[in-house]
């Protein structure tokens, strides 16, 4: 294990969701651990924290390619989750989705949206639970 590549992507990972660091070593412990560590080494520790692009265009991008792919919905829905914590608004990811009605056709794009839909209902009930 490269130990600098993945406390890089540690670092970033934690700037777009932190809770996908527990979610994915969770997810992957009893079966596939390497797993977690590759998918925090390469996207985050390398891709992630290259230069040219700010997060919030990096995750607009992952929205439109896993809206393009339309069997990756559970990704999607993490990186709309990670879009939102970088500061994308809502109608900016909406818009992306729309657009890729376009070049992946309707029935991603309506795959996509009532991810979306999921995602917003769900941040919207947990801001009115109390504390």
């Amino acid at each position: 294990m490269n130990k600098e590549r993945y406390q890089r992507g540690l670092e970033k990972l934690k700037e777009i969701d932190p809770e996908a660091i527990k979610r994915l070593h969770e997810d992957f412990k009893d079966i596939a651990p390497d797993l977690a560590r590759y998918t925090i080494e390469f996207p985050f520790g390398d891709i992630y924290s290259r230069p040219g692009l700010d997060l919030k265009t990096r995750e607009l991008i992952n929205i439109a390619a896993l809206t393009a792919l339309g069997y990756a919905l559970p990704q999607l829905k993490v990186h709309i989750h990670g879009a939102l914590n970088v500061g994308c608004n809502r109608e900016e990811i909406v818009e992306v989705i729309l657009q890729m009605a376009v070049y992946a056709g309707f029935p991603a794009a309506h795959n996509a949206m009532y991810i979306a839909k999921e995602v917003f209902m769900e941040r919207d009930r947990v801001s009115k639970e109390p504390f």
